[in-house]
């Protein structure tokens, strides 16, 4: 990142970013498939969310825009799901392995933290331009550890939560109980480090004026 104001982005244009990197790769993937489970059955929402994962990746290639990390790991995720479950011909086994991706991810994030570059810091230039000198800032290298720990944590949450729904709920009530409750974490946690980002940046002075023109997605 230039050290110059002009290339700083303004809060608002990080927010736009990590909203529409949510929207695209959280947000709509989970009202797919609701939407066509209840309409089409489980196996068509199955693809459709893949289906909807890949379309976003390949337009966003075609119109030469960046593809976030966040986008990619769902997408990978999907596959994963997609394909174990179709080869042993079982939609529970769709649902029961976000368990396992949710403790493998935050496993990942936790283990991380015994690194240079925890996660968070690895994902951080989808949503700010940085560099090395910026990311070796006490405060900036503080706060990845903080927010890969708190996404570490709450992965783990996330996967005890799912295995029980699993097992104690159908599968009509389960589905919406997940997309439900899955998507309000996710963006409550989202809001969090966003804000928790903001405070740091600020200290930092990181943040161009306000009137800036937020930076593309």
């Amino acid at each position: 990142m230039a050290a110059h104001d002009t290339h700083r982005p303004t809060l608002a244009a990080v927010i736009h970013r990590v909203s529409l990197s949510l929207l695209i790769a959280v947000v709509i993937p989970a009202v797919v498939f609701y939407g066509v489970f209840v309409l089409a059955g489980v196996w068509t929402a199955i693809i459709a969310a893949l289906v909807w994962s890949y379309g976003a990746i390949a337009w966003r290639a075609v119109t030469r825009r960046r593809t976030s990390g966040l986008l990619i790991l769902t997408a990978i995720l999907l596959t994963g799901r997609t394909a174990l479950s179709i080869a042993a011909d079982s939609t529970w086994l769709y649902f029961l392995q976000p368990v396992i991706s949710d403790g493998a991810v935050a496993a990942l994030f936790l283990l991380s933290l015994a690194s240079a570059r925890p996660m968070v810091a690895r994902l951080a230039g989808d949503f700010y331009p940085m560099d090395h000198e910026l990311a070796a800032r006490p405060r900036v290298r503080r706060l990845f550890w903080q927010l890969t720990a708190m996404w570490a944590v709450l992965g783990f949450t996330k996967a005890s939560m799912t295995l029980w729904l699993l097992q104690s709920q159908s599968l009509e009530t389960f589905v919406l109980v997940k997309s439900v409750s899955m998507l309000a974490i996710n963006l409550l946690a989202a809001a969090a480090t966003i804000a928790l980002a903001a405070v740091v940046a600020r200290k930092e002075g990181l943040m161009g004026p306000s009137r800036l023109v937020p930076v593309s997605a």
